[in-house]
């Protein structure tokens, strides 16, 4: 009669292959993360370095902390403070404006049944055929006419009117999967349609919203193109700009371009990961119960 043996030690192997499992993606992680964020550690240690050792010979590795008084200098002598803020006032418009605009045109296109809804989708979708600079032309003569040359308030409605069609088909892709009965039971309880939109379908599409506000807001706070040809006065410049006028034909000044770059960068990376918390948490509150 033949015995058949039972390996003993089956969990403990797959135990250690759990652990080397774990192990292989706490390695992985790591390395996306540094490779991720080597980008903005290289920004860090150019501003802190000196022409002398940019110019002179290899960048060192690590950071010259000892050269960080610098950065006053810098920044007393560059208003990229003033320059940032006009950025944030860009990005900011920018996002509400085309949220607004684009879950009201969201609602109407996934929820409404009219006459030429086919047709309003595709003149939505055929904005994004066109490049900027096609019709950047065009639009200056109309900025001109209006007196919006030198504001704010015009590179907010030019971004807005790229990046809200954008939006809308993020938005409207969310509200295509609420069941529609959810509405219907609202309806008959007296709500309004505006009201049904702000307290029922609103929270339950707050992963969609999060998308198109960090698309919305990276659109307004990397705005170049307008910017440099509708913006004349240096205090009304974004950032983009600003960091633009630092490139010379001769020379560069590399650390204080990197160090602008550094402050351009934070705010965005920022703004990122408290929408990816949104996003998240959109995405456990809108469950519904039955």
């Amino acid at each position: 009669m033949t015995t058949v043996r039972i390996p003993t030690d089956l969990p403990r192997r797959r135990g250690i292959g759990a652990k080397f499992g774990s192990l292989g993606k706490a390695v992985l992680i790591t390395l996306l993360v540094v490779f991720a964020g080597f980008p903005v550690y290289w920004m860090l240690a150019t501003s802190l370095g000196t022409e002398a050792s940019l110019y002179g010979g290899s960048q060192p590795l690590l950071p010259e902390v000892q050269n960080i008084g610098q950065w006053g200098g810098f920044l007393s002598d560059i208003p990229i403070l003033r320059w940032l803020g006009n950025s944030f006032v860009i990005a900011a418009g920018t996002t509400i404006l085309s949220l607004v605009l684009a879950t009201m045109a969201a609602y109407a296109l996934s929820r409404y049944k009219f006459h030429g809804r086919g047709v309003a989708g595709f003149i939505f979708f055929s904005t994004q055929m066109l490049p900027e600079a096609l019709i950047i032309v065009p639009l200056y003569a109309i900025f001109a006419g209006a007196g919006l040359l030198n504001s704010h308030w015009g590179l907010v409605l030019a971004d807005t009117a790229f990046v809200m069609p954008v939006s809308m088909f993020i938005i409207k892709s969310g509200i295509d999967k609420i069941p529609y009965e959810i509405e219907e039971s609202a309806r008959i309880d007296g709500c309004s349609r505006l009201r049904i939109l702000t307290t029922i379908v609103l929270p339950l599409i707050m992963p969609s919203i999060a998308a198109a506000a960090v698309i919305a807001f990276f659109d307004g706070w990397n705005e170049f193109m307008f910017a440099n040809t509708f913006i004349s006065s240096s205090d009304l410049w974004p950032a983009s700009v600003g960091l633009s006028s630092f490139l010379g034909q001769f020379y560069t000044p590399m650390n204080i371009v990197m160090l602008c770059a550094l402050l351009f960068a934070l705010p965005a990376i920022i703004f990122f990961l408290w929408a990816q918390r949104g996003i998240v948490s959109g995405l456990t509150a809108g469950s519904v119960k039955g």
